[in-house]
């Protein structure tokens, strides 16, 4: 679908990799400081160094990693942290009415739209300009995919 309307692939599982591989680094790192020099322990003859016994540890990390990450990053990408402004096209977009934004740029006929917009069943037609420093997505200022 995204090929389809133009969009770019997502970086989200690049970000996961990228997540999850920090938390294998993490787990190597700490398991191996901890077991090798902070608190070394002989544990009937076994080695300090022992990385069967950290697979547990490593995987349950990458995961914890990975899924903090990726949430983290999806709030940020969908602008969903506490305080950032919202624009609200319409007062009850959220409660009754469907809404569709569509972004205009200066080749785009606004008369014609909203023309063809009313022609095909539109009950409520309004042109607004967004803010300034308002975010309207993902994709924005961005090349469409090439077939």
């Amino acid at each position: 679908l995204d090929h389809a309307l133009g969009m770019r692939e997502t970086s989200l599982h690049t970000a996961g990799f990228i997540y999850g591989i920090t938390g294998t680094t993490t787990a190597i790192s700490a398991i191996s400081w901890i077991f090798t020099k902070d608190w070394p322990l002989n544990i009937g003859g076994k080695p300090h160094f022992a990385l069967p016994a950290w697979i547990p540890i490593i995987f349950e990390l990458t995961v914890l990693f990975a899924a903090v990450g990726m949430v983290l990053t999806f709030c940020y990408l969908c602008q969903l942290a506490p305080g950032v402004k919202k624009h609200h096209f319409h007062k009850r977009a959220t409660d009754d009415l469907f809404v569709m934004a569509i972004e205009c740029t200066d080749k785009t006929n606004t008369d014609d739209l909203l023309a063809l917009l009313k022609a095909n069943g539109a009950v409520e037609t309004d042109v607004q300009v967004a803010e300034e420093d308002w975010w309207f997505g993902t994709y924005d200022n961005e090349e469409a995919v090439t077939a």
